[in-house]
């Protein structure tokens, strides 16, 4: 066997383990994270066929004879190899965290709160007649929506609106005009507050800084969980400021809300959560990084929603 032969021979080896590796991760993603995937954004379920497809394809190419091939010809092999690489690593990192209970029972209509969603949004709305504040919420990057309903639907209970963005790709630089979409469908809504987790705090934070002046249905006031905007936003800003945090958060840790103060309003509220982690603004596990709660998840979630409730409540 030649060296050209050899080398050939390797290459075709290790197309297939990539090919493979492709429709492994898409198989770990459907087995993992089925319910994100059926009822999140359809964004990342259109990347999941060409995967799968598109691994199938290779495979069955790379069975077939084929011809001894140029140098530059193997350079170009190469350079894909290395981009096909790269296109399952993506697939892999963006599997999105599941929504799991309490949120996903609290994703179930009654007496007092009717929820609805699309795939763009998610609705939380009051049953009787709702306040004038109305609640936009940019969930936290690549966490599944749903999970963000039960800390939020007593909101809807005390009588405001809650639109969840439902995010491509679950990143919230992604869904920038959705907070648009959401006054268009709720014409009744005189003003908003926009909240978001993490990453969707920053968005939210971007938006409610552009949006904060508008004459009709501005935002008046920015809710942070465990979040801070990118850039100084201390003197642009005119909307109500409330951050909540948690004290043992592994990601956006106590000292980085701390040093965030300077970033927001000077009458910006805290509220701290001891013992609360980042994972516990939301309900989708345990995320990697994060802190060792000292208090349990339904504690913390009843805090983090009473002082979302008594924010709101203010702004209106």
């Amino acid at each position: 066997m030649t060296d050209e032969t050899g080398r050939a021979g390797g290459l075709t080896w290790v197309v297939r383990a990539v090919a493979a590796a492709g429709i492994a991760v898409v198989a770990w993603v459907l087995l993992t994270a089925w319910g994100a995937v059926v009822h999140g954004h359809p964004a990342y379920a259109v990347l999941l066929g060409p995967t799968v497809v598109g691994g199938a394809l290779v495979l069955w190419a790379s069975t077939r004879r084929r011809r001894a091939h140029s140098g530059r010809r193997r350079v170009l092999d190469v350079v894909l190899v290395v981009l096909a690489v790269g296109w399952v690593a993506l697939i892999a990192w963006l599997r999105p965290f599941v929504a799991v209970e309490p949120a996903l029972d609290a994703m179930e209509s009654d007496d007092v709160v009717t929820v609805t969603q699309t795939p763009t949004r998610i609705e939380l709305a009051p049953t009787g007649e709702p306040s004038g504040t109305a609640v936009f919420f940019q969930p936290g990057a690549k966490v599944e929506a749903r999970a963000y309903a039960a800390v939020l639907r007593p909101l809807a209970e005390a009588g405001h609106t809650v639109v969840i963005a439902q995010q491509p790709l679950g990143i919230g630089f992604l869904a920038t005009g959705a907070f648009d979409d959401a006054r268009d469908a709720h014409p009744e809504a005189e003003r908003w507050v926009l909240g978001g987790h993490s990453l969707g705090g920053v968005v939210a934070s971007t938006q409610a800084d552009a949006a904060d002046e508008d004459e009709v249905a501005p935002a008046a006031g920015l809710l942070l969980y465990a979040s801070y905007p990118a850039g100084d936003v201390s003197t642009s800003l005119t909307a109500a400021v409330e951050s909540v945090s948690g004290s043992r958060d592994g990601l956006s840790t106590p000292e980085a809300i701390e040093a965030s103060r300077a970033d927001l309003p000077p009458g910006a509220g805290f509220t701290v959560v001891d013992g609360a982690v980042h994972a516990f603004f939301g309900d989708y596990g345990v995320q990697p990084g994060d802190g060792t709660p000292t208090i349990s998840h339904d504690d913390a979630r009843e805090q983090i929603a009473a002082a979302s409730v008594a924010f709101v409540d203010r702004v209106g």
